[in-house]
């Protein structure tokens, strides 16, 4: 993909990843437009979970950008739940609404104009923990595998249209200090960004964007390693209330 002269809407490119991305993408070039739930100057209103927003949202972009071409879904929500109690719905509920029907509207919404223009990507956004869980999230775990079938059924069915489907599979990346202090084992994110555009940049792009600190996860099963890594990953679970 040329990164050079795109036409880019990143979802939840605000803070974090998104906004590191959308940074990058307009360094290389690339007009960039950037939307999030508490938009800052220049940026435009979305949430998700709301499809008027959305649709608002599209209509927004597409009035002064016509010639959009590529629709990043990177607004997610992560949330740690003791599903020992039954109260964890909450929050279950709120994380399939953002990271999975989030990701549904977001496509929806945009992919009437690239049928229209035969043409144009949509990076869709999972996660290593969509692979290999992280058991103290489990609906985050949930949600993003079901990104990452839903990205997989959704190329499909836009194969010979000229819209493309690339996801995006992050490993944990480190968007500030204090993240990087809780998690000494996070990518920096400069660091994992380098990774991303050099494969977001190739010819073709790949199908997923896989850095290096992410394959443990996505190829676990493959490997062997997939229930001695969940097993690890499970010491997180003695620290939910009543555990030891």
């Amino acid at each position: 993909m040329d990164i050079t002269k795109r036409t880019v809407f990143v979802v939840g490119g605000t803070s974090g990843i998104g906004r590191g991305l959308a940074d990058r993408l307009a360094a290389a070039g690339s007009t960039v437009i950037t939307g999030g739930r508490r938009p800052g100057p220049g940026a435009i209103e979305i949430d998700v979970t709301d499809a008027a927003s959305v649709n608002r949202a599209r209509d927004e972009v597409l009035a002064s950008h016509p010639d959009l071409d590529l629709v990043v879904t990177m607004a997610g929500v992560m949330l740690v739940e003791d599903l020992w109690d039954p109260g964890h719905i909450a929050a279950a509920e709120t994380t399939i609404a953002t990271n999975l029907l989030g990701t549904i509207r977001v496509v929806d919404a945009f992919t009437p104009h690239f049928l229209a223009r035969r043409a144009g990507t949509f990076m869709t956004v999972s996660s290593g923990i969509g692979f290999l869980p992280f058991p103290i999230t489990p609906t985050y775990a949930a949600s993003k595998a079901a990104v990452h079938a839903y990205s997989e059924a959704l190329r499909a069915q836009l194969a010979g249209t000229g819209v493309d489907v690339t996801e995006l599979v992050p490993p944990a990346v480190a968007t500030s200090p204090e993240q990087k202090k809780a998690n000494p084992r996070a990518l920096d994110l400069d660091a994992y960004l380098d990774e991303v555009l050099t494969l977001l940049s190739a010819d073709p792009t790949p199908p997923e964007l896989l850095v290096e600190g992410v394959k443990m996860h996505r190829w676990a099963e493959r490997d062997g390693t997939y229930a001695d890594l969940v097993a690890q990953r499970s010491a997180a679970i003695a620290t939910l209330p009543g555990r030891s």
